[in-house]
């Protein structure tokens, strides 16, 4: 038999949570006036409430840039918990990718 745990799920499933991250997010000026962009990979706890906590950067791309994608992290709202395999929720460490593209 093979365990499998269920992954946490933003509210509306991954695209739903690009979209949240895209409306919400703020270019950082200077940042836009050096053309600078790309991904900072970010790392979190979604807790067995669905609570985001522990917010690292993984790999960051510029210091204001990196503080954004923290802050828009941290505004989402809760997400459905992981669960085991016994259904019970659990704490999981979820990593995921902002993309900051200048406008054309």
């Amino acid at each position: 038999v093979e365990y499998e745990v269920e992954m946490p799920e933003f509210p509306g499933r991954i695209a739903e949570c690009m979209k949240f991250i895209k409306k919400n997010m703020q270019y950082p000026a200077e940042t836009i006036k050096e053309g600078i962009e790309g991904r900072v990979i970010c790392q979190f706890t979604v807790t067995k409430d669905g609570s985001i906590e522990d917010i690292i950067v993984v790999r960051g791309l510029h210091k204001s840039l990196d503080k954004e994608a923290v802050r828009v992290i941290k505004k989402m709202p809760k997400w459905k918990p992981g669960e085991d395999f016994n259904g019970q929720a659990i704490d999981y460490k979820y990593t995921i990718p902002v993309t900051f593209k200048l406008p054309k």
